[in-house]
């Protein structure tokens, strides 16, 4: 099995839809026509689901009409929610063809089709022209990637003069490994951890200048205790996407990420990044003045 493989069969759980459905219903919600808000505890895989998104799109110098990328974009939550935020036209890729399946059936339930569409792809070698997307994003995904250097050669190469990234990922913290399985990785072979300064680093050398980069783990822990206290109220937890993708697995893998949170061994981050634009003399990429 290629590491691709691996990856895909870690999110591939089979009867994706008909488990949303179920879980929706039990919500009491009809999954024939739900809105963004009911699918938002299952359609926003990662960390703080929502809370998330939100956060990271106050950071988008998106306007209406863009064209953004969203690199694994996985049942679609963060392209329709952006996309209605900003007016703008979102297309989503990922490696795992059910996600775009079912990110494609959610699309069409929410009457978003207009807006939003999705391919199914390789974040390192996608079927876009140059400079064809105004700003891109990419939440919780690059964990999966080994080659972050190509992923954001990639990334550069697809934005238009100017373009934005922000990233939204898990990096690499302090002290060991984590233990697995995580909700990204049933086993460190498919763990790919960066610290936030190498990032930083293989970001610039890609031609980008980091505008803001900061951890959101503080975040982080008062999430999960918000989730905790809800669980102990007899209520359903904020987020249920790790339960939906995961099932039996699900709870190992909470219970692992929560613990290398707190332990310090992971560290969200968020970072936002800008192309950087080419010197009038020799063309090439030049870091902006300080």
């Amino acid at each position: 099995m290629t590491p691709a493989d691996a990856i895909v069969a870690h999110y591939s759980q089979g009867r994706l839809l008909e488990r949303l459905d179920a879980m929706l219903r039990e919500d009491g919600v009809d999954p024939a026509r739900p809105t963004l808000e009911q699918l938002a505890p299952y359609d926003q895989f990662h960390g703080r689901g929502i809370d998330a998104t939100a956060e990271a799109a106050a950071l988008m110098p998106a306007r209406p009409g863009d064209r953004l990328l969203d690199i694994g974009s996985g049942l679609g939550g963060p392209a329709r929610w952006i996309a209605r935020r900003f007016g703008c036209r979102v297309v989503g890729v990922d490696l795992t063809p059910a996600f775009c399946d079912a990110a494609r059936e959610l699309t069409r339930r929410t009457g978003m089709d207009d807006a939003v569409e999705f391919h199914v792809g390789d974040a390192l070698a996608l079927p876009f022209a140059d400079a064809g997307f105004d700003g891109a994003y990419s939440m919780n995904v690059s964990m999966n990637i080994a080659d972050k250097a190509a992923l954001y050669r990639e990334i550069h190469r697809l934005l238009a003069p100017g373009g934005w990234l922000l990233l939204s990922e898990i990096a690499r913290g302090d002290g060991p490994e984590p233990d697995y399985p995580m909700p990204w990785a049933a086993t460190a072979a498919a763990s790919f951890l960066a610290t936030p300064q190498q990032t930083r680093d293989g970001l610039a050398a890609a031609g980008f200048d980091v505008l803001e980069l900061r951890s959101t783990r503080a975040q982080a822990l008062a999430y999960g205790a918000r989730s905790r206290e809800a669980v102990a109220r007899g209520e359903k937890p904020p987020h249920r996407a790790v339960m939906l993708m995961h099932d039996a697995v699900a709870p190992a893998a909470m219970a692992n990420s929560g613990r290398a949170l707190t332990e310090g061994r992971v560290e969200p981050i968020e970072l936002l990044a800008r192309k950087r634009a080419p010197s009038r003399a020799t063309g090439a990429a030049q870091p902006a003045s300080s």
